[in-house]
């Protein structure tokens, strides 16, 4: 009953405040009270289970964007321009189908057969009267004159002449007949198999073939136009999956946002609700540096124009593709052998990534930590300064302009590639276009700003 003498008066009347306080230990000399705020605990619980969320949509964002990069390679690889117009191989496959179907499935009609006999019989009578002319020839050996004898006695050319038109219809109905046309057709084809024996070709078909059974084994598909339908089913459902995360990760933190709305005047939960929204702040950048930003893809839809009274089309002909993220960027920048890329590439790396973790710990070092080590000066240059010496709201606006630009460039060249003309239509497409990187590190950049704000007025400390 003593120790009951010693609780604070406001124990006595829950009513009047809203948060709960529960006594841990006190002393019989009258030590001091500690609580415990409930309050505190559920709202840390519930953002943890938020940011457990947050890190799954922010992983599954990343595992999707790379998945997506990856079948895009392929899909590029297997449909580039190199393995369709420009490949022998596609060429080879199109004129031999050609000629199969112009030389096996050629029909006469009757005013075709009408104006080829009559072809046919000026050919034969200019032959006969080409014969007829030699013998008529005066001989000079005595061998000559008997054979002209024998000639004139036995072969009348006027009998000849009368069967001229039977003939012609006999030579008609031969190239007509059904054989005939198989022979014609093995006979021409049969200059492409000679022309596969040289060494360029044979390595050439060799390389291609080697690239479309890998293709063909790693996705489990037998043709090339089920494999292009199993990647871009894919896609679809890739594309719809990552902007489901993207949007996921977006909403939670729009909640944490408006938490800070609520519990605005709530001075007692502003230093955890700080906390849990940095860790926050660091999925959105881990995720918005690794994920893809922008996607290059030029490419021709169709190709399509008349060779030997047939239609040749060659679609989806890839002409570039990349799709990267700062992290590649900077990866690929680094990588390269010239000096001025390096520097580049290190830049990106300080300003963009570095100086982001590090204004992100010095916030949270500077609102939690003793008064010595939040005011020292690093800390506080990195905390409340720092952003103007960061490029991440600048990579956002380059990467926008970038987007927007190099967009412009490649629809002016791929209109003036295009062409329509009925005996050839070149459509093209710019499938270029930004990811959901790019709105997850836009998102990061604006949250990141919105903490800065909200730390100069929650500090316990010196924020000037």
């Amino acid at each position: 009953m003593n120790r009951l003498k010693h609780l604070p008066q406001r124990l006595c009347y829950p009513s009047v405040h809203p948060i709960i306080f529960i006594q841990l230990a006190t002393t019989e000399t009258g030590g001091t009270v500690k609580t415990f705020n409930v309050t505190k605990l559920l709202l840390i619980l519930g953002l943890s289970v938020m940011l457990c969320g947050q890190s799954y949509f922010g992983f599954r964002l990343h595992e999707l964007s790379d998945r997506q990069e990856q079948i895009k390679t392929d899909y590029s690889d297997i449909n580039n321009i190199t393995l369709g117009v420009f490949s022998i191989d596609q060429w080879r496959d199109k004129i031999t189908g050609i000629i199969n179907h112009q030389v096996r499935n050629f029909k006469l009609n009757k005013a075709q057969k009408r104006d080829l006999q009559i072809e046919v019989e000026q050919i034969i009578m200019a032959l006969i009267n080409k014969a007829e002319a030699l013998l008529n020839k005066k001989p000079k050996s005595l061998g000559g004159k008997i054979k002209k004898f024998a000639v004139k006695s036995f072969v009348k050319t006027d009998d000849i002449k009368a069967k001229v038109p039977g003939y012609a219809k006999m030579i008609i109905a031969k190239v007509d007949n059904k054989d005939n046309k198989n022979k014609l057709s093995d006979m021409a084809l049969s200059k492409f198999s000679e022309a596969q024996q040289t060494g360029y070709l044979d390595s050439t078909l060799r390389v291609t073939d080697s690239i479309h059974n890998v293709m063909y084994k790693k996705y489990k598909v037998t043709s090339q136009d089920e494999l292009n339908k199993k990647l871009e089913a894919e896609l679809v459902n890739i594309r719809k999956q990552t902007y489901t995360y993207c949007f996921g990760m977006l909403g939670c933190v729009v909640i944490v946002l408006t938490l800070w709305w609520i519990f605005r005047k709530r001075t007692n939960l502003h230093g955890a609700l700080f906390i849990m929204s940095l860790l926050f702040a660091f999925i959105l950048l881990a995720v918005g540096l690794t994920a893809s930003m922008v996607e290059v893809d030029a490419r021709v839809r169709s190709l399509d124009f008349v060779l030997l009274g047939e239609h040749v089309v060659f679609k989806n002909q890839v002409l570039f593709f990349q799709s990267k993220s700062i992290m590649d960027v900077v990866h690929v920048l680094i990588m390269q052998p010239a000096i001025d890329s390096k520097l580049v590439g290190a830049l990106i790396l300080i300003f963009s990534v570095l100086f982001p973790v590090i204004k992100l710990s010095s916030t949270g070092i500077h609102l939690l930590a003793k008064k010595k080590l939040a005011e020292n000066k690093v800390i506080k240059y990195f905390a409340f300064q720092s952003g103007k010496w960061s490029m991440a709201d600048v990579i956002v606006i380059a990467i926008l302009m970038v987007y927007i630009g190099l967009n412009g460039l490649l629809e002016s060249q791929l209109a003036g590639l295009g062409i329509k003309d009925p005996t050839l239509t070149v459509i093209t497409t710019n499938n270029t276009a930004l990811q959901p990187g790019y709105i997850i590190f836009i998102a990061f950049v604006l949250f990141g700003l919105c903490l800065s704000t909200i730390l100069k007025f929650i500090t316990p400390h010196n924020a000037d």
